[in-house]
């Protein structure tokens, strides 16, 4: 049993500078859950506090059902990836897996028994005699998370354990750490920049902004059902387009006016965009929902101008512009665009999520709350 609570925890540093405010997440027993946000958002201090390496300003941290606060960082037993790998340069790949086990005095049978069993789950045997000089950014990596497994620890914590590999390593190593995940079945608490390591790894995500938590739940709820605009904008690639449009009704008939051209919202949708008639939302509209027509006028249709075209293979990504504002799309790649063309896209409106232009919450949040 490892689960972990978060009690409206909050770090303050000289001058009231609040980098953690009021967070409340609690991490169920064998979760994997992801914290992820822009730099500078609190994710990371989040999580030392969780380790033990930064004292906690206000609020309590539950492991288990037991308050550790001032329970110092050994006595936790948690084991800690991080960013730079933090090996011992002058020893091997074994001794650098047993050093913490050779500290707490293990016997060395049961030492040199979890070294080689964290060593075949990682594939990583035949380097045990090697020094961390002599390994690449990705088996690096695996003997950081080799010498936590062989702790048998209550939580596993990641600190952007996959920014210095590179593109390709990453989704290899983003794989691997899911596998390994449900081969401990362990509690794990990952923490990243990059919402597409989120998306396919996570079990639950936290997003936090500028030490606050905006939501929390799993990735595709917060895909769909955003809180926020924020959230909308940061959960998925590429992110959700925001355009600002007017709500009208005229005939008992509701529009969505954007200048160049009008949408007409779903039943559903327009009830609860009534009492924001005569008002400026934003329209929220991702790319994967922008379907290209061949027509570039007619009902519901948005015709845009092409201003870069970024052919990816198995997809094109299409920058369109308005008059005023500008959008992405995402297209079938035997498209013949060029930069220039005017094209015509229909949005699915009923994947359209709209925002009040000043709190920029959520409008259709009642609605989403039934999703739950």
């Amino acid at each position: 049993m490892a689960k972990v609570e978060l009690k409206g925890i909050a770090k303050v540093y000289e001058g009231n500078v609040r980098a953690v405010d009021n967070a409340n997440i609690v991490v169920e027993d064998k979760e994997f859950v992801v914290f992820v946000g822009p730099s500078g958002c609190g994710k990371s201090t989040t999580l030392r506090m969780i380790a033990g390496l930064e004292d906690i300003t206000e609020g309590e941290l539950l492991i288990d059902g037991e308050l550790m606060n001032d329970v110092p960082p050994k006595d936790r037993n948690i084991a800690m990836v991080f960013q730079n790998y933090a090996l011992y340069p002058h020893m091997t790949v074994y001794d650098n897996m047993a050093f913490g086990l050779r500290i707490k005095k293990v016997e060395k049978t049961e030492i040199d028994r979890r070294v080689h069993e964290a060593a075949r789950i990682l594939d990583i045997e035949k380097f045990l005699d090697r020094k961390p000089k002599a390994l690449s950014g990705g088996q690096r990596q695996r003997v950081a998370v080799g010498r936590a497994i062989v702790r048998n620890p209550k939580v596993f914590l990641f600190d952007e354990p996959l920014s210095n590999l590179d593109a390709k390593l990453r989704v290899q190593m983003r794989a691997e750490l899911s596998s390994l995940h449900l081969r401990l079945d362990a509690t794990m608490i990952y923490v990243t920049h990059d919402q597409v390591e989120a998306m396919t790894m996570a079990s639950k995500i936290v997003v936090m902004k500028d030490g606050k938590v905006q939501q929390i739940g799993a990735p595709l709820h917060l895909y769909n059902h955003p809180v926020n605009k924020f959230v909308a904008g940061f959960i998925g690639s590429p992110p959700m387009n925001f355009l600002t449009v007017k709500v009208e009704e005229q005939g008992g008939a509701m529009s969505l006016n954007e200048g160049t051209f009008s949408l007409k919202p779903t039943a559903e949708h327009a009830a609860y965009l009534r009492k924001y008639i005569g008002k400026e939302v934003y329209f929220g509209i991702r790319p994967e929902d922008m379907i290209y027509s061949e027509k570039s006028s007619g009902d519901n249709i948005m015709s845009l101008k092409v201003t870069v075209i970024e052919p990816l293979g198995a997809e094109t990504h299409l920058y369109l512009a308005t008059a005023n504002q500008s959008l992405v799309a995402r297209t079938e790649p035997n498209h013949a665009f060029k930069v220039g063309d005017t094209a015509g896209f229909i949005p699915s409106m009923d994947k359209a999520r709209y925002f009040d232009k000043e709190t920029e919450l959520s409008i259709l949040a009642e609605l989403d709350a039934k999703a739950l």
